[in-house]
């Protein structure tokens, strides 16, 4: 039986992949204490979102090669951020894509060595149009360093692959330091959890971003009862709601309690003569109509219940969140 691929290997593959990533946080680690208050970096990073922040256009990321897949993340990043922000290929722009850029934009040239030959062009482009460039590079004093209105200089790291050097640690630093860039003009701009459902309407993350009035079904009343009302009285309002639960409102019509099938069976032995009051649990937790719904779903699962009652802004039931509602629109 001839050996497979596997078989011959000749290194032990976790011993290499857990060194690789320990190569790698100590980059990081090197990037964290570039961005400490004081130093070059740290002074260069607020200087950058100041500019952008300034900006009345587009960040427009460039860069070649591995640079370049990381700053079309970074462009992606910003723009699901809301920071308007593209990426321009260096080739194409030196064949009419400088057209894409605009006065009012900022650049942003990503090259490790700095001496990029394909950026040329774009270098040029921005000085004569007086465009801001942020150059992120390791090398202060390269052609890219130099031409930058802003330096990004990140530390020098050893890369993941020592014998050929092949970009491993330099393109996970500089995709750190896009994010943080990120980071940092979205919280600038006080960005919102609410803005950004806004540019993820799909899938599970904009799901979860969704409010509880986009998930509640038209029509369904809360089913409730009056305090002092006996449980004998209130099981059929409860059974016909189907919804597990049963809310319990005073005379002004706020929610006092609520009581669930578990309370039922926890209180089998004296039902029969007990009124809700004593049975239900007081000042439940509810929603509101503007409630995310992934707290909604968090607070269910934390719980191990399966409804929520919402309330309106003066504690009166309006509605209930079923875990079915929210496992329909895909929150999970």
């Amino acid at each position: 039986m001839s050996s497979s691929p596997q078989d011959s290997l000749s290194i032990n593959v976790p011993d290499v992949a857990a060194k690789a990533i320990a190569v790698e946080i100590a980059g990081l680690e090197q990037l964290a204490a570039a961005l400490k208050p004081g130093e070059p970096l740290a002074e260069a990073m607020t200087e950058a979102v100041r500019t952008i922040r300034a900006a009345s256009g587009r960040v427009i990321i460039t860069g070649m090669g591995k640079s370049g897949h990381v700053g079309r993340k970074i462009a992606a990043t910003l723009a699901s951020t809301g920071q308007p922000a593209t990426y321009v290929h260096p080739g194409e722009a030196s064949h009419g894509d400088l057209g894409m850029i605009e006065e009012r934009d900022v650049v942003m040239a990503l090259s490790n060595s700095g001496e990029t030959p394909e950026l040329s062009d774009i270098l040029a482009y921005t000085h004569r149009f007086q465009i801001p460039l942020i150059g992120l590079t390791s090398k202060a004093d390269s052609t890219l360093g130099k031409a930058a209105t802003i330096g990004l200089i990140a530390p020098r790291v050893t890369e993941a692959c020592a014998e050929t050097a092949a970009p491993t640690t330099s393109t996970t630093v500089a995709m750190a330091l896009g994010d943080a860039l990120a980071v940092s003009l979205l919280e600038a701009r006080g960005f919102t959890a609410n803005d950004f459902k806004t540019y993820h309407p799909g899938g599970k993350l904009g799901a979860q971003l969704r409010k509880v009035r986009d998930l509640l079904p038209a029509g369904r009343q809360p089913p409730v009862v009056a305090s002092g009302t006996s449980v004998l009285e209130a099981i059929p309002t409860m059974t016909a709601a189907g919804l597990g639960c049963l809310g319990i409102i005073g005379e002004d019509g706020k929610l006092m309690g609520i009581i669930t099938d578990g309370d039922l069976r926890r209180h089998a032995t004296d039902v029969n003569r007990a009124s809700v009051d004593e049975v239900m649990t007081k000042s439940p937790e509810t929603a509101n109509p503007g409630t995310m719904a992934g707290d909604a779903l968090n607070y269910l699962t934390r719980k191990e219940i399966t409804s929520l009652f919402v309330v309106d802004d003066d504690n009166r039931p309006i509605s209930v969140l079923h875990v079915h509602d929210l496992l329909k629109k895909g929150v999970m």
